[in-house]
């Protein structure tokens, strides 16, 4: 017999269905009947006839015709919500999808797999496990271990010894022995209790991303979790059956509590939960949708799923990614807004970052020399300047290396950080199979994340910062010797007037949200967890950072192509003008004033997708195969690929001679 989840004004009703030539109306009104039923004043309705809703699908918000069989119109297990007309929906009503409902309409299941041992996962692996693109499955070394350190937990219980978390209670509770009947009930109520997250919840990938790296901790035979839980917990994963998680309520030791509780509390069926197939609703239905069954804790297995900094390190992983993206695709629009300014490469010459030879700054700088060197890529803009009187540029563009090139080694140390973070155990107690004992430690502090995220928040900004001058040099007539603001007609038209402005208040909003969270630390649990790390904070202001820096860079990128009108018919560099042809595939000059921020948004999504790296990345690499031979044997002062190069006097540029 078929049947169905249908969402009635925040309650989930399971509605079966007899007869399969009942239409879509017939549905609504059962459901509409058995919500009236449940309410002690029918829910304002003298009766079903009097209700006027429309229905339509959770997934992808589809409106269904009330007069099609629910046969012909639905699946079996579908999950459908009726919307009553007039309803004025609570500001705590959590809708049946999440922000970019489209996106997730578009969701197919993975074929590829992912082994997790709990050793070896990347940043990288991470991100697209995010995204969906692959399932999880464990190496059987990973198996071996999980059901090793079970044993542990269940000769603990066996024998009645004290242990905390295992047969005690937690915190200050930790000297409170629980008897062995409890003791299931004792994980339950720490994954209830301990679900008091606030906020909106995490997105679909940000939740994925915590559910992977939890596995992955787990995985790795320390936490003393049955290997017949976790691969629940797996099986979940790999049908996008994903807990509600409120984004706030974490410090960040002991671990990531609340965020994870909640991660828990879908898990065994309680809360909220979304699938592609589902939306949000209630979490039994959804796993059952999905064939699975709620999870029953056994002792030690809620603290093993709770305990942890994955919510900071997850969410550390895509700062860090996208951090990544946006400061190799800064170095291209910096180059192009160099050109279009009319600037000289001299500053990149490779002797003057052989003496500096820090090993962002060099690859920054060799960066703009594989974009911009005009023996290697003609310019007819660099060779429409190559005597003018103009002895050396600002800093926003002589600098580039020394100010971006931080920001590279910035990530670096911030991602080998994130890298440890994500294959180590983090749990409390830690089960060691090998000495058939567990020992209670702080590896749940999030102080390593959390300060390196907090670097990453403040070195990442400086791209936004120099940006915005840029954007600045850009618009100013008296510095650009382009028309004011980018734009003919001044003052009938306004052009890029306001979105210099808009990237002023980026760069101002960044300069708050860069105040390190991590030196704060309030004592939490009676004075038990008395040293916090507020990791949480910083894991998510630094991904709040990174968006507005990517949005800054939108907005140059638009305005230095704005400025490429100005100066044709003269071409820039053939690397330059794939990015040109990339943008104007997406965004058309500027003619006349028009709607701006659709073209922002189109350009900022450029640079997410990472298209603007795509297009440049063959020509930077083809310039280094070319400047830098194979043959060439690399010295223990070689920083980087970038850096191989700097004592073979390659690459000079000859615009602005007359400056020496």
């Amino acid at each position: 017999m078929p049947r169905y989840t249908v969402h009635v004004r925040g309650e989930w009703l399971a509605v079966p269905c007899l007869n399969c030539t009942n239409t879509i109306r017939w549905l609504g009104k059962e459901a509409v009947r058995r919500y009236m039923k449940n309410k002690p004043d029918n829910g304002g309705f003298a009766s079903v006839e009097e209700v006027k809703f429309y229905i339509r699908r959770c997934k992808g918000l589809g409106l269904l015709d009330l007069d099609d069989t629910v046969e012909d119109a639905l699946e079996d297990n579908e999950f459908v919500e009726v919307v009553i007309e007039g309803d004025i929906m609570s500001p705590d009503f959590i809708p049946s999808q999440p922000e970019g409902v489209h996106l997730y309409s578009k969701y197919r299941e993975p074929e590829q797999y992912i082994s997790l041992d709990g050793n070896s996962l990347t940043t990288e692996d991470l991100v697209n496990l995010g995204k969906g693109l692959y399932k999880i499955k464990l190496t059987p070394e990973a198996e071996a271990k999980v059901k090793q350190s079970r044993e542990v937990i269940e000769r603990i219980i066996k024998e009645q010894t004290v242990v905390y978390g295992i047969t005690t209670g937690f915190g200050k509770f930790a000297r409170t022995v629980i008897p062995n009947s409890k003791l299931r009930e004792l994980q339950v109520n720490l994954v209830r209790s301990h679900s008091a997250g606030v906020g909106k919840p995490l997105s679909p990938e940000r939740s994925r991303m915590l559910l992977a790296l939890r596995i992955n901790v787990l995985a790795k035979g320390y936490s003393g979790i049955s290997l017949e839980t976790l691969q629940q917990v797996i099986e979940a994963f790999n049908a996008s059956c994903l807990p509600y998680i409120p984004e706030k309520g974490t410090v960040g030791a002991s671990g990531d509590l609340a965020p994870l509780s909640h991660l828990a509390l879908g898990l065994i069926g309680e809360g909220k939960m979304w699938s592609p197939k589902s939306g949000w609703a209630d979490a039994k239905y959804v796993l059952e949708a999905h064939g699975l069954r709620p999870i029953t804790l056994k002792p030690k297995e809620g603290l093993a799923l709770i305990n942890g900094t994955q919510m900071i390190t997850s969410l550390g992983c895509e700062a860090v990614e996208r951090a990544g993206a946006i400061a190799r695709q800064a170095d291209i629009i910096a180059a192009l807004t160099l050109e279009v300014l009319k600037g000289t490469t001299r500053a990149f010459d490779t002797d003057i970052h052989a003496v500096r030879p820090h090993r962002g700054q060099a690859e920054v700088a060799f960066r703009f020399r594989s974009l911009l060197d005009s023996d290697h890529h003609p310019s007819e803009i660099a060779e429409s300047h190559r005597f003018c009187d103009r002895v050396q540029d600002a800093y926003t563009m002589r600098c580039c290396p020394q100010v971006h090139g931080v920001v590279n080694d910035t990530i670096a140390f911030v991602k080998d950080i994130m890298m440890t973070e994500i294959n180590s155990a983090t749990d409390n107690p830690m089960v060691f199979a090998e000495r058939a004992e567990t020992i209670s430690g702080g590896n749940f502090h999030g102080e390593y994340p959390a300060k390196a995220l907090d670097y990453l928040a403040i070195g990442v900004h400086e791209l936004a910062a120099i940006s915005e001058r840029r954007i600045e040099r850009l618009c100013n007539p008296s510095l650009s010797e382009l028309p004011a603001f980018l734009v003919t007609e001044g003052g009938l038209n306004s052009g890029f007037m306001i979105a210099h402005c808009t990237a002023a208040a980026l760069v101002s909003e960044n300069k708050a949200l860069c105040h390190p969270s991590s030196v704060d630390s309030l004592s939490t649990s009676a004075a038990t967890e008395d040293h916090v790390s507020m990791g949480g904070w910083a894991a998510r202001k630094a991904l709040r950072v990174i968006e507005h820096v990517e949005q800054v860079l939108a907005i140059e990128l638009l305005a230095a192509c704005q400025g490429i009108e100005f100066l044709r018919p003269l071409r820039t560099t053939t690397p330059l003008e794939k990015v040109y042809d990339l943008v104007r595939s997406v965004v058309r000059p500027w003619m006349k004033d028009r709607f701006m921020a659709p073209d922002i948004e189109a350009a900022h999504r450029l640079l997410v997708e990472q298209k603007v790296w795509e297009v440049a990345k063959p020509y930077i690499e083809k310039y280094r195969r070319e400047h830098i031979p194979e043959s060439r044997p690399i010295s223990p002062t070689a920083f980087s690929l970038g850096s191989l190069e700097m004592n073979m006097g390659v690459g000079h540029d000859h615009r602005h001679e007359d400056e020496l």
